[in-house]
């Protein structure tokens, strides 16, 4: 017996699941995940039963240096947990009928292969397929394919017209039956979970002028007319942003109203919970209400970087810096900085949380943070709140490491706790 590899044929096997796996909808934009489940599957299949550790992967894969310290960065926690949730996106939609289950046991980093039963549909299929008839193999298996095709068919509009039939009934028919929300989960978004109306996210949408064909850049005062501006776009990062807090919500079994920056009024700020995605650089409201207080979005006044988004540390503790700046805009971007702060609102009755970073992708990263459980946890201890414990007011500056437009990996860097 072969104790050091996984059989060939049962090795490629896996790979070609994995490859499938890579090849995603839910993986694709995510070059950095695909790379760590390429590198944690291969490690799997060539030295089975081999535990990895945080350390070798940090400088194996993301190319960390040798004095990454794993207790004091998070990074590999966050992004592993990442991942096991976009494996098990995908194997509850469009991998529903893989035949192989890949799996990253919670708390290790070694990805297992297990056997998967067909799913119901799959099964009668196959069923139909291989019925035994009086024509030729081939004849057989050929109308067996079409018979099998036409059932799905039928089911899939049952079970289309069943979902639609359940959802008019209640919206939250089919969350119901959803995986357990993580207790991290419950404990950071109560504020805007428990409310009568579901919270507003208002995203970003930056004054431009121009048109997209002819070139566009942001709005000047002084020499543009405010009838020039285009306000109907906005970054990359913000629409991920979005998507990610409606898997959340959605996890939470609760629905967002989405609006951008430019339609909202203060009437909306008083009377919502409110969940800003973007800085006040181009999220114009928050200029207008109760904001950061330690923490604050300013454009340097002198220097190298004049002009330049920066997050000014209000009041620097020992060993902090006065300000935080992200890779100067000519360069291709590799570092940001981002704010995820809870404040209240114009309404001291209602939330208002802050996700912004100097780039669009810093925002994206802001965002992120606060929908994965792992640094959703790691947030949570540092602010030493227990388990469902109450969540009170709080500023934090995350670092935040971008590889090729994609934002890799995020740490607190600063933690204000709201003083009384």
């Amino acid at each position: 017996m072969n104790v050091t590899r996984v059989q060939v044929p049962q090795r490629d096997q896996y790979l070609a699941q994995i490859d499938r796996l890579l090849n995603s909808h839910v993986l694709h934009g995510s070059e950095s995940l695909c790379k760590l489940l390429r590198y944690l599957a291969e490690h799997a299949l060539d030295h089975p039963g081999v535990p990895l550790k945080e350390y070798q992967i940090a400088t194996e894969v993301f190319g960390r240096s040798p004095n990454f310290d794993p207790h004091s960065d998070s990074t590999i926690r966050v992004q592993a947990g990442r991942l096991r949730l976009k494996i098990a996106e995908y194997y509850a939609s469009e991998g529903a009928d893989e035949p192989i289950q890949v799996e990253i046991p919670k708390g290790t980093y070694v990805v297992s292969f297990h056997p998967r039963e067909p799913s119901p549909a799959r099964q009668q299929a196959l069923a139909q397929a291989a019925r035994p008839g009086g024509m030729a193999a081939e004849d057989r298996t050929k109308d067996g394919w079409k018979l099998a095709f036409l059932i799905l068919l039928a089911m899939v509009i049952v079970a289309a017209a069943t979902v639609a039939l359940l959802l008019g009934r209640n919206p939250r028919a089919v969350d119901q039956a959803s995986e357990p929300v993580p207790v991290a989960f419950t404990t950071f978004w109560k504020a805007f979970d428990n409310g009568p109306e579901e919270p507003w996210v208002i995203f970003s949408n930056g004054a431009f002028v121009g048109r997209p064909e002819t070139g566009m850049r942001y709005f000047d005062p002084v020499r543009d007319s405010h009838d020039d501006i285009l306000d109907y776009y906005t970054g990359v990062g913000e629409v991920l942003a979005v998507h990610a807090l409606d898997h959340t919500f959605r996890l939470l079994r609760r629905q967002i109203r989405v609006k951008r920056g430019s339609l909202l009024s203060l009437d909306d700020v008083k009377n919502n919970d409110m969940i800003f995605v973007g800085s006040p650089a181009e999220n114009l409201t928050l200029r207008e209400i109760p904001s950061t207080q330690d923490f604050v979005f300013h454009n340097l006044d002198s220097g190298p970087r004049k002009g330049d988004l920066a997050i000014i540390n209000v009041h620097p503790e020992a060993g902090e810096a006065p300000y935080w700046i992200g890779t100067p805009s000519h360069v291709n971007l590799v570092e940001d900085y981002s704010i995820v702060a809870l404040v209240h609102g114009l309404n001291p009755a209602k939330s208002v949380l802050i996700l912004a970073g100097t780039t669009t992708l810093g925002t994206q990263a802001a965002v992120e943070f606060v929908c994965q459980q792992d640094s959703l946890e790691e947030l949570l201890r540092r602010l030493q709140v227990q388990n469902g414990g109450e969540l009170k007011p709080f500023e934090a500056v995350l670092r935040v490491k971008v590889t090729r437009g994609v934002p890799v990996e995020s740490d607190i860097v600063a933690l204000r706790r709201a003083k009384p």
